[in-house]
C-alpha cells in the first residue's frame, strides 16, 4: 500500500516532533500529512513552536499510531524543503474549514521523506 493510500484509509493520532538549532525538542499533535504531486509531504502549521523550530533545524519526525489495540502505525523521518504563507493552495488543503479565518497566519510546510519505519521495531 502506498503511503498516501495508507493515510487516506487509516484513522489514528499523529505527533510531529521537532527540535530547534540548540537541540531543544518539541512534540505536538498534528493531522495526517498532505501528499503533493511532486512527492513531498506537507503539513498546515500555525506560527507556534514546531514551526519556529523548523526555521533553525529542518529535521522532523512524524509518528502516527493507528486507532485500535496494539501498536500499529508509522514513523516518518522528514526534512523541510520549503514553506508557503497563507496561500490559496494552503486554503484548499485545510481539513477543518471552520478553524480557519481568525486572522492568524498559516504556513504550508513541505518536507522530503527520508525514511519510513513501522511504529515499533526496525531500528536505524
Amino acid at each position: 500500500m502506498k503511503l498516501n493510500e495508507y493515510f487516506n484509509t487509516k484513522k489514528g493520532l499523529g505527533v510531529l516532533s521537532t527540535a530547534d538549532g540548540d537541540g531543544q525538542v518539541d512534540a505536538a499533535i498534528y493531522a495526517r500529512p498532505h501528499f503533493m504531486e511532486d512527492g513531498t509531504l506537507a503539513f498546515v502549521m500555525r506560527d507556534r513552536l514546531s514551526h519556529h523550530n523548523l526555521q533553525s533545524n529542518p529535521h522532523a519526525t512524524y509518528l502516527f499510531k493507528e486507532d485500535g489495540p496494539g501498536y500499529s502505525g508509522k514513523r516518518l523521518f522528514l526534512t523541510k524543503v520549503r514553506e508557503e504563507k497563507n496561500t490559496e493552495l494552503l486554503k484548499s488543503l485545510r481539513r477543518r474549514k471552520s478553524a480557519y479565518g481568525n486572522g492568524e497566519d498559516r504556513f504550508l510546510v513541505f518536507f522530503n521523506l527520508n525514511k519510513e519505519l513501522p511504529l515499533v521495531g526496525e531500528g536505524r
